[in-house]
């Protein structure tokens, strides 16, 4: 780690924007995950920064003008990702041994639709499964005459790589209704293979409700649908009555089941239903949906519309896949918009078992947790911008920051606040608040940290004041305090944070 020099920590130093935001010092090891250096912009904002090998990319968006993205499970060592592409004609597939890899893999047209006729319309929202030793895209095709004539298909190819050739059109899948499907997903519970979709159904005022079938085979449905959710709350009916884009995760005893709702524009959200993992799936009666929604547009990061998610794992991590614009403002049909991107990041999760979302989280370099080593079940957050230390953080976001460049240049740190990014850890007298960014002197010196191995445990940190060599933030009684911890054992282990 690099050590900052004297004055850099003892003398003040006149800063300007331009050395405030200059890029100095390494950023912080996340959770053992190596991240590379970032810039910083002149309006304070993180440039999107590499992966850490074998971790979460901390790119953001990780593939631009990758709307409805979908990512594989690992698969043999790979990853797979497929997508709307914003010209609508055809099905892509790309694969890397990393997520990160994905951004820059070279991607290959496994599909194209026909100049004309049945299929030739839009192409949306594929989806890749590997059954029973075979790969299966689902996806929605409109008709050459009619682009909107929207009916879900079925590909399939027994080569071992989704990327080569040997894809063969399978046909329509077949449900109750010759009506309006899309955004169809699969899923095993149980020794028995589900089918999950969004359809209009006849007699109903909605564009779109989600319904669950068990399959009879990976072309074919066994049972008659059920409609498990239908958009009646003011979130679910913004501009259109729409549930669609269905993702499942068993975890913990549930079966969740999160989906998007209302208009593609700014207004787009994710909601969630769930069931106990012993129910039956194909009972209504089973599935309960939570009343708010539980990702949505965040002005702060500047993430719009964020959803259509899907959900991969690394190592024992869950991770959130979505698309999300960086610009409210849209001309025209959002529809027709390219820039929904695709993003991931970590899903977290409640002590009650319940998925964790958060906010969309922006651009910059790896996302953190802190826990004090004298308390490894809380959390530093902030509340009331006031840093505090507390357990089961619900609002997951005001536990999660960044460590970016620091304002004495090299070998400090900041600590930015994910879902407020214009403001920083400072310490405020006897107090350690998050400020919003101010040009000048004093609060460049009061929000800038070098970060050290952990006082008493090494693969932990500790948080140095960058204007004082022997004061440290610390864990005091439920709130986030200065502590000169000197040889003191206990103090030294307030001192001392798990990164997560």
């Amino acid at each position: 780690m690099t050590t900052p020099s004297t004055s850099a920590i003892g003398a003040p130093v006149s800063l300007d924007r331009r050395s405030l935001f200059r890029a100095g010092g390494a950023l912080a090891v996340a959770g053992g995950l190596t991240a590379s250096a970032s810039a910083v912009s002149a309006q304070g904002e993180p440039e999107a920064a590499a992966a850490a090998p074998g971790g979460l990319p901390t790119r953001n968006p990780l593939v631009e003008q990758r709307a409805d993205p979908f990512i594989t499970r690992p698969v043999n060592g790979m990853y797979y990702l497929t997508g709307s592409v914003p010209e609508y004609d055809r099905v892509v597939i790309r694969g890397a041994a990393t997520l990160d890899g994905l951004a820059d893999a070279r991607e290959r047209t496994i599909w194209r639709r026909p100049s004309s006729g049945k299929m030739g319309g839009y192409i949306w929202a594929p989806e890749l499964h590997r059954i029973d030793g075979k790969w299966y895209v689902y996806f929605a095709a409109g008709d050459s005459d009619d682009p909107f004539r929207i009916r879900t298909y079925v590909l399939e190819s027994a080569k071992d790589d989704p990327r080569e050739g040997g894809w063969e059109l399978k046909g329509q899948v077949v449900t109750a209704w010759e009506t309006f499907t899309l955004d169809a997903t699969t899923f095993s519970h149980r020794g028995k293979r589900y089918f999950l979709w969004a359809q209009h159904e006849p007699g109903i005022d909605t564009n779109t409700n989600l319904y669950i079938a068990e399959m009879a085979s990976p072309l074919a449905l066994k049972t008659t649908p059920v409609r498990i959710a239908t958009p009646t709350l003011d979130w679910e009916v913004q501009g259109f009555r729409v549930n669609e884009g269905a993702a499942v995760l068993i975890r913990n005893g549930r079966v969740f089941v999160t989906f998007s709702a209302s208009a593609t524009d700014a207004r787009y959200c994710m909601g969630l239903l769930t069931a106990d993992e012993n129910a039956n799936l194909l009972d209504a009666r089973s599935w309960t949906k939570t009343p708010t929604p539980v990702f949505t547009t965040n002005d702060a990061t500047r993430q719009y519309g964020p959803g259509h998610n899907s959900f991969t794992t690394v190592g024992d991590r869950d991770v959130l896949v979505y698309h999300a614009r960086d610009y409210r403002a849209i001309t025209g049909d959002p529809l027709f918009d390219p820039n929904r991107h695709t993003r991931v990041q970590e899903l977290r999760w409640n002590a009650d078992g319940t998925p964790s979302f958060g906010v969309p989280v922006g651009k910059g370099g790896p996302v953190v947790r802190l826990s004090p080593a004298d308390a490894p079940a809380l959390f530093v957050r902030h509340f009331e911008y006031k840093l505090r230390v507390d357990g089961n953080v619900r609002d997951l976001a005001d536990s999660q920051f960044r460590f970016v460049p620091g304002f004495l240049g090299a070998g400090t740190v900041a600590v930015q606040s994910v879902n407020f990014p214009d403001r920083y850890a400072r310490v405020d007298g006897g107090v350690v608040r998050v400020d919003p960014f101010e040009d000048t002197d004093a609060y460049g010196r009061a929000a800038s940290f070098v970060r050290a191995p952990g006082l008493t445990d090494r693969d932990g940190v500790s948080l140095r004041l960058a204007a004082d060599q022997d004061a440290y933030l610390a864990h005091d009684t439920g709130r986030l305090a200065v502590s000169k911890p000197g040889g003191d054992r206990r103090a030294r282990e307030r001192a001392t944070f798990r990164v997560s």
